[in-house]
């Protein structure tokens, strides 16, 4: 387990710790001497360095110097109690908000372990991110066209046409809303399948890095473990970020962290402190 306290002003309210661990689903390891993470193959990362955050007209940051990493097709779980800062890190992160200093970059590496090439600013664009209950904002009368919502409504070429029924496919396919009508009512789903539908709509624009806080909020036992199993399954296909009041790691895995971390090729956690009075 890696720990990292991260710098925080003097002056600023008293702190609540958020956790971040992550899960790699490469082949990466620590190196004895070393933190940096090797692989076997080309691959990215996504690169938080030295983030702070102040709200406008305000004195204090809510977020203090973050910094980690967060491997391709990786699951990370970032943890801490209601006001910790979870949801403001995600938010910066899908481009909703504008770090006061620092970076959030993708950056490439080659099978070496070297940069392949100067960093990127992540785009919003590779980015999608669903809220806790995400049904709350659904808007169109049928599962097709909430999926659908923003999507071009003039007639399109035949190639746009194949590449966006590709997509739908792929979206609905990932989260099992293939055993449903897309002409049902999004209001009457169940709660399990409301939040399909909310990562469908997410998944549909093919991001890199998908961002989800709270999923099992207000879920009952059933539709949480549904939910659970839905993310296993998209761990494998893409990055994921989820924010959660639970500890320990064990969305995605049977136990705790410490169960996690000797089941899993990587894993870092990093003590990151905010304070309480104002964050998120």
């Amino acid at each position: 387990m890696k720990t990292i306290s991260i710098p925080f002003s003097p002056s600023a309210p008293p702190l609540s710790p958020l956790r971040l661990a992550f899960y790699s689903n490469n082949s990466l390891r620590f190196p004895p001497k070393s933190p940096a993470l090797r692989v076997s193959a080309d691959h990215y990362r996504i690169e938080v360095r030295r983030v702070s955050y102040r709200p406008p007209r305000t004195q204090h940051n809510l977020l203090s110097e973050v910094s980690f990493s967060l491997p391709e097709k990786s699951f990370g779980l970032i943890f801490g109690r209601s006001g910790s800062g979870k949801t403001t890190l995600l938010q910066l992160l899908a481009g909703l908000s504008k770090p006061t200093s620092g970076s959030i970059n993708i950056q490439r590496y080659g099978n070496d372990g070297n940069p392949n090439g100067p960093p990127e600013t992540l785009s919003p664009e590779r980015v999608g991110i669903v809220f806790q209950f995400p049904e709350r904002y659904f808007l169109a009368d049928t599962v097709l066209e909430e999926v659908t919502f923003g999507w071009p409504r003039q007639k399109a070429d035949l190639a746009l046409r194949e590449q966006l029924a590709l997509k739908l496919q792929f979206a609905i396919n990932s989260v099992g809303l293939n055993t449903i009508s897309l002409e049902e009512d999004p209001h009457s789903l169940s709660g399990g399948f409301k939040r399909r539908l909310a990562l469908a709509i997410q998944l549909v624009q093919m991001p890199d890095l998908l961002l989800l806080d709270e999923p099992l909020a207000g879920l009952d036992w059933k539709a949480r473990a549904d939910v659970v199993k839905l993310l296993k399954h998209l761990k494998k296909k893409l990055t994921l970020l989820v924010g959660t009041l639970r500890s320990g790691g064990s969305i995605m895995e049977d136990g705790n962290g410490g169960d996690a971390k000797g089941r899993t090729p990587a894993y870092m956690m990093l003590q990151v402190p905010f304070p309480v009075s104002e964050a998120t």
